[in-house]
């Protein structure tokens, strides 16, 4: 079967999509970010940081700084060149960092120091675009949003599940197709299974729970 003919069918046959998650869900039912945090605001920062970074840098990183500054007043009054000795292990850190110490300020006078859990106001705060917002959004506040990164773009895309030249066109595709049962941990799921199963250069396909539901060749 010609790999046009098998992508047509798998993007368009809910069966298979069903069958997709419903592995994914069986595999790992509750997943959730390998970002190291213990409330909304440490994740809110872990989430700026992870940006252009691994997950593993930014646990390094945070297991020391949320010692100190854990909170918007703490970390302000750490203040940005203190934050930097942190994170500068972090790829742009500087510009990082005057993002966190901004957006701080930012909850501490607008939100009573709590992260807002809307994307119009997560989307306002300096560092945060529409990605983190949907992985606070989603991790956070429990909405069903699918914050489409490197991984998931790739898995997406491979798979024939979401196929999109941009992540706002994958994640758009994602939100119709991903069966609404399984849109709470759908952003969960695909990364990981991007990170670890379905990686960059070579995959592991015959470790793959899902590889008969898939239109890599």
């Amino acid at each position: 079967m010609g790999a046009k003919k098998r992508r047509q069918e798998n993007t368009v046959n809910p069966e298979n999509i069903q069958r997709f998650f419903d592995r994914l869900s069986a595999n790992d039912p509750q997943p959730t970010t390998e970002l190291k945090f213990r409330s909304v605001y440490e994740l809110l920062v872990a989430v700026v940081l992870s940006a252009q970074a691994t997950d593993k840098s930014v646990n390094k990183a945070t297991a020391r700084l949320f010692k100190i500054a854990n909170t918007p007043s703490k970390m302000i009054a750490l203040s940005e060149e203190k934050l930097i000795d942190y994170i500068q292990s972090i790829g742009l850190f500087r510009t990082k960092a005057r993002n966190i110490i901004a957006l701080s300020k930012i909850l501490l006078s607008d939100y009573g120091g709590n992260v807002p859990n809307t994307r119009e106001a997560l989307e306002k705060l300096p560092g945060v675009g529409r990605k983190t917002a949907n992985v606070i959004l989603n991790t956070a506040f429990g909405q069903p949003t699918i914050a489409v990164d490197t991984h998931i773009f790739r898995v997406a895309n491979r798979t024939g599940l979401a196929t999109g030249k941009n992540v706002r066109e994958v994640e758009d595709k994602l939100m119709q197709v991903v069966p609404k049962k399984f849109q709470q941990y759908a952003h969960h799921w695909l990364i990981l299974h991007g990170r670890y199963i379905c990686t960059a250069r070579t995959p592991r396909c015959l470790e793959c729970i899902v590889n008969d539901l898939c239109d890599y060749p």
